[in-house]
């Protein structure tokens, strides 16, 4: 090469894109994903070993897949040839083999052949590359935005090893950024300076994608004229205006177009009416077809709302139909009313109960329709057909009990209605309907039979029992136990002590119309929390926010009155971790009405769950076990420690000697399925102090460090991503104040 030719080519290099000039040629110089590429891990090791096979980079738009591979080629002093598999046709992989033939044959060096897309090749794209592969005349680097386990072929798959990449953090976007303003071909004579703020919008906006950043960078850099001291200056408008819209990671055919609506029907179905308008307003954002969420949205009323709200299908179709006369930008609002109608409508998924008879046509013996079930026009006088049919119409309630199923399914039960909305008032109907129906074809005996089996168990209806979520159950019935106690008036004063989200008050605040509801938390986090709650309600039906310690409860009430006593007073573990409990039931006591009552639930820490009993250390180390049991049980019998040093026998005793005179006590123990993560088992593991002090912390004032390795192994073998039963112990306080 002459001077010339070098002058040439770098001008050209000059006149690149920042993006393509600012492409790292080392791993060094490489920025991010050290999930893979960090200090020990696999791939560097390879790459650094020059000991590579075919490997596939998956993940979204500007994580550096590409540059990734050419790093490698680079590294490893391989020759890099890049196809695109949509352009690429076999003609293109021949060429590309016989270059790799001539380097191996001619320089000895190996070659890497970069497919981009490479989830699109096509049988005989891969047919023509696949024995090269094999033979490793090429190492193969594929990328792809999609996952790789569905989308590319098995036999490409079957010879390659994945690695994902992911979005690069702020602080990667940051470091490249400035590299780009330092580095020779780069910004570095060109005198640029960026504000703080422009910088972070920039960074912000890209969302992860390096080549967004170095685009938008590029464009306010050469848009923006020099200042007198000959220094480009890029300002937060000049950023704004470079890169306005955010890079959203969506791809119409792809994995993150399949993840938000999957993302979207699930916050419907979840009954969660923000994370639904957020999912919707993502998908709108980058530009998805109406059409298609219409359409799921559509699928939606009748899958999971069903026959719980039915005007849902009718509502999703008009909206549909109003979006296709009016279009963009009002057609939007269409699409808010479908999604949030759907979000907050009651659920039912009943309509499934048509696939589990589905499964009977597939799996069952088919029998013959019955023979009054049969089309009496054509063949009733010669084959009796239709003779014993029942008309519904002449009896009473438009009903008569007969069988419609074939003989072999007789009483076989499909369908079971919801709870929720108008499929309420349906359940009674069907069950009752069921039961007379089940008795009319059924002798005696069978029937019982009959509804304790039917409907067979399935993996659809344990998952479904799984996803109830046990635990919200257990609190709902708490709720109900705790207000049922209250016998709150419409016109009641409520103190909903030790609130927390509101578990109680938003509950006691549908019940009170014309009293008032008054919220008490220790934290101004939870403070905040319950206004931001409120704030979409008037100003005069927001319920009265209490911040701060119990002891300065009467402080805080009179920021906002002289003085009040409330008819009512309920809270869940209001007492539970309070040092002084005494002062804080003269609190109480100093609060209520005469004849007000009070239902409180707390924890007994006591009683808590112990671990040593979830896992089966007898059978391994007993000598261990006897000493973990004892070690354990000395945590909950620390006669210093006020959140244990007390039962409900304490609590009872408490409000007795502040002078109320029906007090009842109640323990209730909830058991609930629980998964335990490897989160959970290392955060009781960890060392912990006094002032925190952890499991490992209390087992480590009698068991050895290496005893409690050990235990914490044991406990991650047995219990780690496993199902189990829960136990919890609460006692629930009822206290009736007198006349006085």
């Amino acid at each position: 090469m002459d001077l010339f030719d070098a002058s040439m080519l770098k001008r050209r290099h000059r006149e690149l894109p920042l993006a393509a000039r600012m492409r790292p040629r080392s791993l060094d110089s490489y920025v991010g994903q050290d999930h893979i590429l960090g200090p020990g891990r696999l791939l560097r090791r390879a790459i650094q070993a020059d000991q590579l096979s075919s490997l596939i980079f998956y993940g979204p738009p500007g994580t550096g897949k590409t540059t990734l591979a050419s790093v490698i080629a680079e590294s490893t002093q391989s020759h890099f040839i890049s196809i695109n598999a949509v352009l690429a046709g076999v003609n293109e992989i021949r060429g590309a083999i016989d270059q790799a033939q001539n380097r191996q044959k001619l320089h000895s060096q190996r070659t890497i052949l970069f497919v981009d897309e490479v989830h699109r090749f096509n049988k005989a794209q891969q047919d023509a590359l696949l024995p090269w592969v094999e033979d490793g005349m090429v190492i193969l680097i594929g990328a792809t935005t999609e996952n790789p386990y569905f989308s590319v072929n098995r036999p490409l798959l079957s010879r390659s090893r994945v690695f994902q990449l992911k979005a690069l953090q702020s602080a990667d976007l940051i470091k490249i950024a400035h590299n780009a303003l330092k580095a020779p071909h780069g910004y570095a004579y060109n005198n640029v300076q960026i504000e703080e703020e422009a910088l972070e919008h920039l960074v912000n906006v890209a969302n992860g994608d390096a080549r967004a950043l170095l685009n938008a960078l590029e464009l306010a850099v050469e848009t923006t004229l020099r200042n007198d001291s000959g220094h480009i200056e890029i300002d937060l408008k000049t950023a704004e205006e470079s890169i306005q819209q955010r890079a959203l990671l969506y791809d119409k055919e792809g994995d993150y177009h399949f993840d938000t609506i999957s993302a979207f029907i699930k916050s419907m179905r979840g009954s969660d009416p923000d994370a639904t308008l957020y999912w919707l307003a993502r998908m709108v954002y980058a530009g998805e077809d109406p059409l298609f969420i219409f359409r799921r949205m559509l699928i939606f009323a009748s899958e999971d709302v069903g026959l719980a709200d039915s005007n849902a299908l009718s509502v999703v179709h008009s909206a549909a139909q109003t979006f296709d006369r009016v279009g963009l930008p009002e057609g939007r609002f269409a699409l808010s009313h479908a999604a949030l109608y759907l979000a907050t409508a009651p659920k039912s998924n009943s309509t499934m109960a048509f696939f589990d008879a589905l499964n009977a046509v597939k799996e069952e013996k088919e029998d013959d329709i019955p023979s009054h079930l049969k089309d009496s026009n054509r063949d009733s006088e010669g084959f009796g057909h239709g003779k014993d049919y029942l008309y519904p119409h002449a009896f009473r309630d438009h009903w008569v009990a007969q069988q419609y199923l074939p003989e072999n399914l007789k009483g076989r039960v499909f369908y079971q209605p919801g709870e929720q909305g108008a499929e309420k008032t349906i359940s009674q109907q069907v069950l009752r309907r069921r039961e007379l129906q089940l008795e009319a074809v059924f002798q005696e005996h069978q029937i019982k039979e009959v509804l304790t089996n039917s409907p067979a168990d399935s993996n659809r209806d344990e998952w479904l029992i799984r996803a109830t979520g046990q635990h919200s159950e257990s609190l709902g019935a708490l709720r109900e136990q705790l207000l049922k106690r209250l016998r709150l008036q419409r016109h009641d004063v409520v103190l909903d002590l030790n609130s927390g989200t509101g578990l109680l008050g938003w509950e006691i605040m549908r019940q009170t119309p014309e009293g008032g509801v008054w919220m008490h938390v220790k934290d101004s986090n939870r403070a905040k929390i319950l206004k931001e709650m409120a704030a979409h309600l008037s100003k005069i039906d927001r319920p009265v926010i209490l911040c701060g310690p119990l002891s300065k409860l009467q402080d805080q009430i009179k920021e906002h009155v002289s003085s009040i006593r409330y008819d009512a007073i309920c809270g869940r573990n209001v007492l539970s971790t309070e040092p002084d409990k005494k002062a804080v039931v003269k609190t109480i006591t100093d609060h209520i009405a005469p004849r007000g009552r009070i239902a409180l639930s707390e924890n007994i820490f006591c009683l808590a769950q112990r671990l040593y009993k979830l896992i089966d250390l007898k059978q391994k180390k007993i000598d261990l076990f006897k000493r973990v049991v004892e070690a354990e049980e000395a945590i909950y019998q620390q006669s210093t420690n006020p959140n244990l040093a007390w039962n409900e026998d304490d609590l009872k005793s408490l409000f007795l000697q502040a002078g109320f005179e029906t007090v009842n006590i109640e323990r209730k123990t909830q058991k609930y399925n629980r998964q335990i993560s490897k989160t959970n088992i290392d955060t009781w593991f960890a060392p912990g102090t006094d002032a925190q002090p952890t499991y490992a912390y209390f087992l480590s004032k009698t068991l050895e460090s290496e005893e409690i390795t050990s235990l914490h192994e044991i406990f991650l073998e047995s219990l780690s991503k496993k199902n189990i039963i829960w136990t919890s112990n609460q006692a629930l306080v009822f206290v009736q104040a007198s006349d006085k």
